[in-house]
């Protein structure tokens, strides 16, 4: 089996998401190794075993993905994109179609309401085109409204455009997007953590988002009303450290009330690529060859909180890809180094946890035992549905349910 198909087959695991991958490679070193393990580790829903799809399934899946001329990219590849890999919830393998260069290029993201006002549509495309004639990568999610005229307003001057979908590579959403779908294939890029042949769904959409808000360096919002699925892109904006700026709308307009609100509550207003292009965080002109896996994640940002000049923000732009190696778990040991069984390790991480989210830092130091330790537990307490991971390097309490996000 090569690494790829393990990769992906450790993905496509029922129960193993993103961060669970990430725990899972980290503790046998290797995806293969990680496979081997499955058998032997808990499960959610009361289920005895995980089980991944079987290598033939994978395989077709890869030759289908090649054959429409698609790639693959792993987090353990050195040309996966350096900013989506400094997110804790970033995709173990992501698919794409075109040029995939593109996701190491410096870009913002640029999104809003698919029923945009015709301002707000000329707006965005106005956006769009100055960014690329500032060199920079446009990124938006192919939908209709601002979306779709952010990805027409960067390619108007041959700029580049990544496109983040929720559905598999070969199902253009929505169908009147189709052949935009096609020319992005063609003069930018596709990416999708989604095989071949998924229809978008509801469910998909927020998986889509944080790669949107994850590639790039900052995101702009253009017309959001509230509770609207352009939001949460903007929270994970801030989650992930980046910078976020919003266009200020008319009161009156119910598409405006959720970007107004973040501009209230300190996000970047935003008129022009002049109030963009100041903002934006310096990156390394050299990114690493080889980066590690487990990158430091900046301080979450209070929770309804987006202030300008936040801990989180300055901190990405002083170091967008500072990271570290944490060791590989040794028995279970105190950090005096008396050794304890695994159960007492459990139960001492359960009765400190909660339904509040509390930083993996200060757990490890409540614990009192050694970091590599405490993460072997809690990759299995998540694969058993007793926690979940959250932005930030958090953890909490939960029930039972499906992927990790």
């Amino acid at each position: 089996m090569t690494s790829l198909a393990a990769c992906l087959r450790l993905a496509r695991t029922d129960s193993v998401g993103p961060r669970t991958w990430r725990r899972l490679v980290e503790r046998y070193q290797t995806p293969e190794a990680a496979l081997d393990a499955l058998p032997h580790l808990p499960a959610r829903n009361g289920r005895t075993q995980l089980i991944p799809p079987s290598p033939a399934h994978i395989e077709a899946e890869i030759d289908a993905t090649l054959k429409i001329g698609g790639q693959f990219l792993t987090l353990l590849d050195a040309t996966y994109s350096p900013l989506l890999r400094a997110c804790p919830d970033a995709p173990p393998v992501i698919s794409v179609l075109g040029d995939a260069s593109c996701l190491n290029k410096p870009g913002v993201g640029l999104v809003g309401a698919r029923n945009a006002s015709a301002h707000g549509v000329r707006l965005a495309e106005s956006l769009a085109t100055e960014l690329a004639e500032a060199g920079l990568v446009v990124i938006s999610g192919l939908a209709r409204g601002i979306d779709r005229a952010a990805h027409m307003g960067a390619l108007h001057r041959h700029g580049l455009t990544i496109a983040a979908i929720a559905g598999g590579l070969d199902c253009p959403y929505p169908r009147e997007n189709a052949a935009l779908h096609a020319e992005i294939a063609e003069k930018g890029v596709l990416v999708t953590e989604a095989p071949l042949g998924t229809t978008p769904t509801a469910r998909h959409f927020p998986r889509r988002n944080r790669l949107i808000a994850g590639l790039g360096l900052g995101c702009v919002v253009v017309e959001a009303a509230s509770h609207s699925g352009t939001l949460i892109t903007a929270r994970l904006v801030v989650d992930y450290g980046r910078e976020l700026f919003a266009v200020p709308g008319s009161p009156l307009d119910s598409r405006c009330r959720g970007s107004n609100n973040l501009l209230r509550q300190g996000a970047i207003l935003t008129e022009s690529v002049a109030d963009i292009l100041p903002n934006l965080p310096a990156i390394p002109a050299c990114p690493e060859k080889n980066p590690p896996l487990f990158p430091t994640q900046p301080d979450p940002v209070q929770e309804g909180s987006v202030k300008k000049g936040s801990t989180a923000q300055k901190q990405n732009k002083s170091a967008i890809q500072s990271a570290f190696s944490l060791p590989l778990p040794a028995p279970a040991e105190r950090s005096g180094g008396a050794p304890v069984s695994p159960e007492n390790v459990r139960e001492k991480v359960l009765d400190l946890l909660s339904f509040t989210p509390i930083p993996v830092d200060d757990l490890v130091r409540h614990c009192q035992f050694s970091a590599s330790t405490v993460l072997t537990v809690l990759t299995e307490l998540e694969l058993s549905g007793c926690v979940d991971s959250l932005p930030g390097g958090r953890i909490v309490l939960a029930a039972p349910h499906g992927k990790d996000g």
